[in-house]
Parts: structure tokens; sequence; C-alpha cells
């Protein structure tokens, strides 16, 4: 019996994309941020962007070794800013604020088509929603949730930057299990990659898995050995509401 439906958030019920304009936008306002705390760079924005986009690759090796996410702090600090050496005492207090800042420049987000309608019809089939992602900000899926006008839909909202641990972890699945009441067997993810969500989704026990690709699904997926497939594969991500209908009705 199907109780609980998650969903993943980047790439899943919004579009998201990165692209030159989203990358310089990003930099830019850091550089502005920056110094309206008092920190100065010391650098032109072409160098700014090249010793961030370093930072976020050491960042990137560190938590893609062991599926671990550190708090914003950890993450700036320690990793994307550390070649700037500013004091941690003036940065630390503005590192949400900064990360909150990237998640929504440096990536284009937009709600896919159809997702109230879809999550309008699986609340009527009596199902808990729920969202698992990953992020490296504290806040920002909590408001771009309510700023979709979708955030009461989903009685528990889990995150890698709260919980630590990153998809395909499946103790991150569990957490939400746990927050929802809920049994995997009972469970349906939807997703867009196959490394994060349905790999980390059936390592948790997930009965069915969902896969919507996006514009980061092959970049996130490339190289990956492919441990378990998706059950299913949409376009659109209205199509989840039936499919859940018909495993409900099975």
């Amino acid at each position: 019996m199907i109780t609980s439906v998650l969903f993943d958030m980047g790439g899943t019920l919004e579009d998201i994309f990165v692209d030159s304009q989203s990358e310089w936008a990003a930099i830019e306002k850091l550089k502005s941020m920056l110094a309206s705390y008092g920190l100065d760079t010391g650098v032109d924005r072409e160098e700014l962007k090249r010793r961030v986009d370093a930072g976020w690759v050491r960042y990137g090796k560190y938590r893609d070794s062991c599926d671990v996410e550190l708090k914003p702090v950890s993450i700036w600090c320690g990793y994307v800013l550390e070649d700037f050496h500013f004091p941690v005492e003036k940065l630390t207090p503005h590192c949400e604020e900064i990360a909150h800042m990237w998640e929504v420049t440096h990536f284009h987000r937009s709600l896919r088509p159809r997702v109230e309608e879809m999550l309008e019809g699986l609340k009527g089939l009596g199902l808990k929603l729920g969202v698992v992602s990953n992020t490296a900000a504290l806040y920002q899926v909590f408001d771009t949730l309510k700023e979709y006008g979708i955030r009461d839909y989903f009685r528990d909202v889990t995150l890698s930057s709260v919980t630590g641990m990153r998809k395909p972890a499946p103790d991150i699945f569990r957490v939400a299990l746990c927050q929802l009441q809920s049994r995997p067997e009972e469970c349906v993810y939807v997703g867009d990659t196959i490394s994060r969500d349905i790999i980390g989704s059936k390592r948790a026990g997930f009965v069915k898995a969902i896969q919507i690709c996006s514009q980061l699904t092959k970049e996130k997926d490339c190289g990956v050995k492919r441990e378990f497939e998706p059950d299913y594969v949409v376009e659109d991500i209205y199509q989840v509401l039936p499919i859940v209908r018909e495993l409900i009705d099975a």
C-alpha cells in the first residue's frame, strides 16, 4: 500500500539550470555583499570568480567523497572563500545570507508547470507528502517552497544542510521517513538523478522511484554506476499523479 510520496527539489519540483548570466550575477552580488560586511576581496570580479569556482570544486570533492553536507559557515569560511583569509568572526554571521543568495542567484529556478495541480491530486488521495533535498543553505528551500505557494502541501522537508547527510546516503531518506512516520515499502520517491535520487531512495528501501529528467541530469549522472534503475521515467511532473493512483489501485 502506498501512503507517502517524497520529492527532490531542484530539477524535480522546479526547473533549475546555470548559465553565464546567472554565474556572473552571483559573483557580482557576492562581491557587493562582502563589501557591505566590510570585507574587501582585493581582486577584480574575474579573479573572484576563479577563486570561488576553485573553492566550490574543493568542497564538491569533499562532500561527494563522503555524502556529508557541511553548514554554510563551514562551506563559505572553510572552502569557497578560504583563499581570502577573511576574519572568521566577521564572515560567520553572514554565511547563511550568502548561501541563500547563492542558491537563488547562481541557479535559475522556476516551478515546473502543473506541480500544484499534481500535489493537490496526491493530497486528495490522502497521501503524506515530503521533500528530501541536497542544499548548501539552511532556509532557502523552505523560503522557495513558500514563494511558489506549495509549502503547505508537505508534512516534512528534510535538507542535507540540516541533517548533515547528502543524497544518495540512505540515512537522509530515513530521517524523512521518521518525520513522516512512514515505512519505506509504502513510499514513492520522485527525483531527476540516478546518482542521488534513484540510487539513494532504493538503498533506503523505497518501493518505487520515478525519474523526471532536468537540465542538470546528465551532468550529475555522468560516469555513475547504475546500481538501480527508475521504475518509471516521466517528462511531465503531472504524470506522477496517475502513476501513484495506479499503484494505489493495484
